[in-house]
């Protein structure tokens, strides 16, 4: 069955280019993104595991821990970084899982048969501290990640659990935020606490507010 949003993120143990990760507890208390590649020397995943690399402080001020995963065996991982590193001009900080028995595959529901019946399609899940999925997205093999789309969604995820509102359509983050309609308009003492820069109503159900935290 497939992983949906709110579920917890399967645990395992399992291989990797940095050892043995125990997934739950190599988690800890940060934010996850477990992402999937087909397998190793694959030309859009090099960049996409290049530009995660380059990614390492932006991931580290969000309390975010990324690790990747391929059906190939963590050898062949270890070479592979080489040409990363090399073609990238980075250095990859951090695991990529060793799957060659598709155990994690099966755990995340990696393997889609109408696609390939043997090797694991690109997901990304981003899971909370709580080790709850609350991303997930398939990309096709020949479409490159965004990790700016990434990274704007682990904001908008991280605000919106510290503050009672929503992000509109192309969000960044500074702008304007919706204030979620649970929150009533006679609820007049906890908006004047929650958004003491004010807000204006575009509809009743409809109201925009500066972003709190800035």
């Amino acid at each position: 069955m497939s992983l949906r949003l709110g579920d917890i993120a399967p645990d395992f143990e399992q291989n990797s280019s940095a050892g043995i990760i125990r997934f739950h507890q190599w988690l800890g208390d940060s934010w996850g993104v477990l992402f999937s590649h087909p397998a190793d020397f694959t030309p859009v995943c090099t960049t996409e595991l290049g530009f995660t690399a380059r990614l390492k402080d932006e991931f580290a001020q969000r309390g975010v821990k990324a690790i990747a995963l391929s059906v190939d065996p963590v050898e062949s991982h270890h070479r592979w970084i080489e040409d990363i590193n090399e073609t990238q001009n980075t250095q990859v900080n951090f695991p990529i899982l060793d799957d060659a028995d598709r155990k994690v595959s099966d755990l995340y529901d990696l393997i889609h048969p109408n696609a390939n019946d043997t090797l694991t399609v690109r997901s990304l899940f981003v899971i909370d501290p709580n080790k709850k999925v609350r991303l997930t997205i398939t990309y096709p093999a020949s479409t490159g990640r965004n990790f700016n789309e990434i990274l704007r969604v682990i904001d908008s995820l991280q605000l919106t659990d510290n503050y009672k509102v929503a992000t509109p359509a192309n969000w960044q983050d500074g702008d304007e935020v919706v204030i979620v309609p649970s929150l009533k308009d006679e609820d007049e003492d906890e908006i004047k606490q929650r958004f003491p820069k004010g807000y204006r109503a575009v509809k009743p159900y409809l109201r925009l507010t500066p972003q709190p935290n800035r």
